[in-house]
C-alpha cells in the first residue's frame, strides 16, 4: 500500500506542480503581476510535491489505522488542511518592492488545491476502494 500511495503522492504533486507553474503564468499574462520572487517555479513545483508526499504518508496511516473509514476520514483531513493552508498567503507580506501585492492572494490561493485536486483524480488508477 505504502508503495502505490507514494507514487501517487509523487505523480499527484508533480501534477498539481506543473498545474501550479502554468496557473501562474496565466495569471502573470493575464493581470501583468509578477510574483516570481515570492513565489518561483521551483517553490510551486516543491510544495506541490510535498503535498503530495504528505498526501500518500497520511493516507498510509490513516488507511492502516481506521481500516475502513481510513478513505473518508483522510479525504476529509486533506480538504481541510488544504482550507486551512489559505490563511498562509492571506497573512502574508509581501516585499514593498512587490508591484500590486493585493493580486497575489488571487495567484496563490487556487493553488492550494491543485494537490487535493489532483490526487482524488488521480486515485482511482492507483488505489481501488474498498
Amino acid at each position: 500500500m505504502l508503495k502505490k500511495s507514494l507514487a501517487l503522492g509523487l505523480i499527484s504533486g508533480l501534477l498539481a506542480g506543473i498545474a501550479g507553474v502554468i496557473y501562474a503564468h496565466l495569471y502573470y499574462t493575464i493581470n501583468e503581476a509578477d510574483f516570481s520572487k515570492v513565489a518561483s517555479t521551483i517553490n510551486i513545483l516543491v510544495a506541490s510535491l510535498f503535498g503530495g508526499v504528505l498526501a500518500a504518508i497520511g493516507y498510509t496511516l490513516l488507511d492502516k489505522w481506521l481500516k475502513t473509514r481510513g478513505e473518508i476520514v483522510f479525504n476529509l483531513v486533506f480538504t481541510l488542511i488544504s482550507f486551512i493552508s489559505l490563511l498562509g498567503p492571506i497573512a502574508v507580506r509581501l516585499p514593498r518592492n512587490i508591484d500590486t501585492p493585493e493580486l497575489f492572494p488571487g495567484m496563490v490561493i487556487p493553488m492550494h488545491f491543485f494537490p487535493a485536486l489532483a490526487w482524488f483524480t488521480l486515485k482511482p488508477l492507483f488505489i481501488k476502494s474498498k
